[in-house]
């Protein structure tokens, strides 16, 4: 299982990206899939959760109404669009894959996890 996470970089605060989470090996619209973060010296955390059929879609507190999640089964691709970004949202973005059906959003509780992009806001 191979996912790669990409379109991370450099943004003014209130700017938007778009990252982008490509995954093969595996059936991609038999996992759940998450956008997960970590910036310097803090524990990774939760941001998305995006259900397999894409219907729904699970947000942190502190990115809600900011950040869309979704995804392409049909392209085995999923998406994050942050808006309005802020300082604060500075991190690794890392993608994750969950192929059990339990509704936790620990980091703990994905199966598989890519490589990381980079997001630096800068206010």
């Amino acid at each position: 299982v191979q996912l790669q996470a990409s379109g991370g970089g450099l943004v003014q605060a209130g700017g938007s990206l778009r990252l982008s989470c490509a995954a093969s090996g595996l059936t991609f619209s038999s996992y759940r899939m998450g956008w997960f973060r970590q910036a310097p010296g803090k524990e990774r955390e939760f941001v998305a959760i995006i259900a397999r059929s894409g219907g729904s879609t699970y947000y942190a507190d502190s990115v809600k109404g900011r950040f869309t999640g979704s995804r392409d089964n049909a392209k085995n691709t999923m998406y994050l669009q942050m808006n309005s970004l802020k300082p604060e949202d500075t991190a690794v973005y890392y993608c994750a894959a969950d192929r059990h059906w339990g509704d936790s959003v620990a980091p703990g509780s994905m199966d598989y996890w890519g490589k990381g992009t980079l997001v630096t806001v800068s206010s």
